[in-house]
């Protein structure tokens, strides 16, 4: 995957007139989903503070409207969908930078929210493609992406709702951890040095491990799968010959022996003159009478 290749994807796929599949790939901009989601990742994994958790409630809403564009929906449903997510966004953002551990929550559940509604509408989308593009492909990674973040969320959520600490390891929580949890519960590489203590916390813990087997296992093996049998179908296509079709064997070729066949100017007088229209044959006769014999 080149950097050409994913500068390619950020840009909308397609002109600005016609429709069908190609107006709606216009809008599926999942190589810039990918961006954005892999920022904020960074941004938490480096910096902390509560305006940490702000900014990336505000990255989330970015990347739900992002992956809400490409939905056909009435204008008037997508409008006041789109105001609903905003207002509750900002509210969320509020509420992050509270020092009480509720409202820190409440923000928290808010980002999980924005997150599964755009996994879910990322997947929909992917599945709907009648064919395997790039694109696809990068719409899967962002979709797995997004649930690594949705449950880092979910985890920071129990953890401030609970009077109790989240990890075994004692009171280390904070959300660089919780993703960092998250992911290596995603893809089942269990480290160990970070475990669920409450039992709310390791079943949240299962449930995303089997999510991340079953998420690799099916869709996106299915996606490369396809998009390895597209890209070697169109090179089959383009390696066929497209000039006429050239004889096979000897059957096919004229037998030297035999005599070719009598063309426009072979044949004689007889074969001339059959292949005449009838008005001209008629005017031959008139003629062969009128001649003195």
């Amino acid at each position: 995957m080149s950097t050409g290749t994913l500068l390619e994807n950020l840009s909308p796929a397609g002109g600005t007139g016609g429709g069908g599949q190609g107006n709606s790939e216009r809008h599926n901009r999942y190589g810039l989903l990918l961006v954005v989601l892999l920022v904020s990742y960074v941004l938490s994994a480096f910096v902390q503070g509560k305006w940490v958790a702000a900014v990336q409630i505000g990255l989330f809403l970015g990347v739900s409207l992002i992956a809400f564009q490409a939905e056909r929906i009435k204008r008037r449903t997508a409008r006041l969908l789109m105001g609903v997510i905003i207002a509750g966004s900002v509210v969320a953002v509020v509420l992050a930078l509270n020092k009480s551990e509720v409202d820190s929550g409440l923000a928290y559940s808010w980002s999980a929210l924005l997150l599964l509604a755009a996994a879910i509408v990322i997947i929909r989308r992917v599945l709907a493609q009648p064919e395997v593009s790039l694109r696809s492909i990068y719409g899967a990674v962002s979709a797995y992406v997004i649930i690594g973040l949705m449950f880092a969320a979910i985890y920071a959520a129990i953890n401030q709702f609970t009077a109790e600490e989240f990890f075994t390891q004692g009171p280390v929580a904070s959300l660089k951890t919780f993703q960092y949890f998250s992911f290596t519960t995603l893809t089942t590489l269990g480290y160990g040095d970070y475990t669920a203590k409450g039992s709310g916390g390791q079943a949240v813990a299962v449930m995303e491990a089997m999510l991340g087997q079953i998420f690799l296992a099916t869709l996106v093996a299915r996606l490369v799968s396809g998009f390895r049998r597209a890209d070697r179908g169109q090179q089959a296509h383009s390696a066929a010959p497209t000039g006429p079709a050239q004889p096979d064997g000897p059957g096919d070729q004229a037998d030297p022996a035999q005599p070719a066949r009598p063309g426009p100017a072979q044949g004689g007088p007889a074969l001339a003159s059959a292949r005449r229209s009838p008005r001209a044959r008629a005017r031959q006769a008139r003629r062969s009478r009128l001649r003195p014999g």
